[in-house]
């Protein structure tokens, strides 16, 4: 509804209330999805999700109206249901396991067309793919965080804790090795001992990566996450939470680095209290431009 009249004050002449505004929603694993319909109501705007049968928790249909179960590969349906619901724009929220297309996914006509026509089967490829094949039908792929931009890390430090002389020169050499791999999309996270790499993130994600670190050289690691050199924000977007840092104690990391502005961070209060009672810091850390 937009706000209109002479006698109507100058705020609401230029507000645009988002009560009528409607988001589809492409929902994969974990938190993300349900902080991202908790954003929508505060904002007023309906939320409909296309729920991904092999990553969505169940109880996303307790928090939306109106959802609908797909598979993975099911991408014409999911843009069907989309134009069926009046959406004009949708968000990607929650990770949804790319490895899954190769491992038993059964994709419709349409994915099995984007997929034919992709230079190379990277994530950004993948989830790019999915938005230009939205765009064609008049739906656009927008900003994952623009509902839940309070839930983005600050620069600094977060935590009681600040980096020792060590774990800040492991910051410094992750950083730039970090983001050079990102840049390769291989993964985004590394971590570090003593200035040298212990483990990269491939398809497995940042949990596994830092307990594969743990298991080669355990105690005394920094763990260095980032956006990726101009990170597309639609998709992708670097999280963290308290299983970031239980993994970290497991395999005695003690320093956790993320891309200040790029990354979530999820159940922030009881992810600081848990780092903190472990002695861990966890730092907000400038985009590293290379």
């Amino acid at each position: 509804m937009v706000c209109s009249g002479s006698l109507v004050s100058p705020f609401l002449l230029e507000c645009t209330v988002q009560k009528e505004m409607k988001y589809g929603l492409i929902a994969g694993n974990g938190q993300f999805p349900f902080l991202v319909i908790e954003g929508a109501k505060k904002a007023g705007a309906d939320v409909v999700v296309a729920a991904i049968k092999e990553e969505t928790d169940p109880a996303i249909e307790q928090a939306a109206g109106k959802v609908a179960w797909l598979g993975i590969g099911q991408l014409g349906k999911m843009i069907a249901f989309f134009k069926e619901n009046g959406v004009s724009q949708a968000i990607m929220a929650g990770q949804v396991k790319h490895v899954q297309l190769f491992s038993g996914a059964i994709p419709d006509l349409r994915m099995v067309k984007m997929l034919w026509n992709l230079p190379k089967r990277s994530t950004d490829a993948l989830i790019g793919g999915v938005a230009a094949e939205l765009a064609k039908e008049g739906i656009e792929l927008i900003d994952s965080t623009a509902l839940i931009p309070d839930h983005l890390a600050a620069i600094g430090v977060m935590t009681k804790r600040r980096p020792n002389d060590v774990e800040q020169e492991n910051i410094e050499y992750g950083l730039e090795i970090a983001h050079e791999i990102a840049r390769l999309d291989l993964g985004q996270t590394i971590v570090v001992r003593a200035k040298a790499c212990v483990a990269i993130e491939a398809m497995e994600g940042t949990d596994a990566t830092i307990l594969r670190a743990g298991a080669l050289a355990k105690g005394r690691l920094t763990v260095v996450k980032v956006a990726k050199p101009d990170q597309d924000m639609r998709f992708d977007v670097p999280v963290v939470g308290v299983p970031t840092v239980e993994n970290m104690i497991a395999a005695g990391a003690t320093c956790l680095s993320i891309t200040a502005g790029k990354t979530l961070i999820f159940d922030r209060s009881r992810m600081l209290e848990l780092a903190d009672k472990n002695k861990i810091c966890i730092v907000g850390s400038r985009e590293v431009k290379l």
